[in-house]
């Protein structure tokens, strides 16, 4: 009987699954150290990789569209969490700070880094403004450390990292396009016409409103069934993945920004469990006997507040779980990648030149001041956003010598930034946490 080498399948599997494990066992213990568990998939990644025990090899200009799936999925679902994390209401001023980063930063930073492609690394403008796109977003994914942690915290700072996170992995894709258009790969219209009216306009308000409505009305549909008629209970974790595909997948149809409208629909889902929007539960149409004890909170008065646990649990676990394949992933790319010599400068000029640049102006008549500002500057972790952008890129055909520098200088960034900001995240975290005043958390 002969036995057949492991496919590169089964030993992904294999690594997975024991990282999942020992994760679990260990996760505690890990909290208290000085790095991210992003941080230890990463060294996994590299030491299963070609350059190490070269279990797993993958080459992102082959297995791009692979690759692009992939970390599509994981954005899809760390957006709808963050959304489900933030209470959305149009009188608290807290609204503004990541709308500003999401805008005002993120132009900004666009324009620095194609100044420095055009000047510097001598790329053509469509080419620069495309690297500008890649890199300006910040990660949803990674950010989880310096995002909030439950529904009652008020820090702008977390409140401000996680709606930003949010936001421009949205928010950036107009310039993808308009850098992709630059190139001849888009069109833009005769001035720009098409890609302002399409490109921006309607792809963002589309998705925005598209991502709210269905949120809205998926979740009342099911907060409706369950209230009156004790019917649609369980299987919490369909919503989640229902409403995030349906969303998605509307979204793409009619020609908006799925990554807007996805986590509109998590805001606008988080919303009805506000206070002055539940539903007032009716005579139960179904005797509390014949339900089980979490059937009978799902159906009650409880039933918004039970329901987002539910959803907020699942959606959690969902997204610790495509943090591990991307981030190991990742790890695996580093093998099969030639940095080029640029990228030495280009990552400290970003992390401590246009980060913090971008973040001043962008907070600029808010109310953040001093070490939330300062954090804010700091925490622009770039990860998985990026890696989908340039891949979505390299699958619009740009040219293979073009692909292999962005790709240099993109991944280049993600490493250095889970390396960097997953070793400062606690002690940072720990000492900002322990400066709060007692209560602040709670103010707006």
């Amino acid at each position: 009987m002969t036995f057949a080498e492991p496919t590169t399948f089964t030993l992904a599997c294999i690594v997975a699954g024991g990282l999942l494990i020992a994760m679990t066992l260990g996760g505690s213990f890990i909290a208290r150290l000085p790095l991210s568990a992003a941080m230890l998939y990463l060294c996994v990644g590299v030491a299963i990789s070609p350059v190490g025990l070269g279990l797993l090899k993958l080459d992102a200009l082959k297995n791009t569209v692979l690759l692009e799936r992939l970390t599509e999925v994981a954005v899809l679902i760390s957006l709808f969490t963050a959304g489900m994390k933030l209470d959305f209401r149009l009188r608290d001023g807290r609204w503004r700070i990541p709308v500003q980063l999401a805008t005002v930063s993120m132009v900004i930073t666009v324009a620095a880094i194609t100044a420095l492609g055009v000047y510097v690394l001598n790329l053509p403008v469509g080419a620069a403004v495309l690297l500008g796109a890649i890199l300006a977003p910040t990660d949803p994914v990674l950010a989880s450390d310096v995002q909030v942690a439950n529904p009652g915290d008020r820090d702008r700072l977390r409140y401000g990292l996680t709606g930003e996170g949010g936001l421009n992995d949205g928010t950036a894709f107009p310039f993808v396009m308009l850098g992709l258009g630059l190139l001849g790969l888009h069109e833009l219209g005769d001035g720009g016409w098409r890609w302002w009216a399409v490109d921006v306009v309607w792809a963002v308000a589309g998705g925005l409103a598209l991502g709210w409505m269905l949120g809205t009305l998926v979740g009342r549909a099911i907060l409706y069934l369950r209230m009156r008629h004790r019917e649609a209970l369980g299987s919490d974790e369909f919503i989640a993945l229902g409403l995030i595909g349906l969303t998605y997948g509307l979204a793409l149809l009619f020609h908006t920004y799925g990554f807007l409208a996805v986590f509109a629909a998590g805001l606008a889902l988080r919303r009805i469990d506000e206070p002055d929007v539940r539903p007032v539960p009716p005579a139960p149409a179904v005797p509390d006997e014949a339900l089980s004890p979490d059937d009978q909170e799902a159906s009650g008065a409880e039933a918004p507040a039970h329901m987002m646990r539910a959803v907020q649990r699942f959606n959690s676990q969902l997204e610790s779980f495509v943090e591990v394949a991307i981030v190991l992933a990742v790890g695996v790319l580093v093998a099969t990648v030639r940095f080029r010599a640029e990228v030495l400068w280009f990552i400290p000029v970003l992390f401590l030149v246009i980060r913090p640049v971008a973040v001043y102006f962008g907070l600029l008549g808010t109310p953040v001041r001093g070490s939330q500002r300062r954090l804010m500057a700091w925490f622009g972790i770039r990860g998985i956003g990026s890696l989908y952008y340039l891949l979505y890129a390299i699958n619009h055909n740009i040219e293979r010598a073009l692909a292999q520098q962005l790709l240099s200088i993109t991944l280049a960034v993600v490493v250095v930034s889970v390396i960097a900001h997953g070793i400062s995240v606690t002690p940072l975290m720990k000492r900002y946490e322990a400066r709060r005043k007692p209560g602040r958390q709670h103010r707006p």
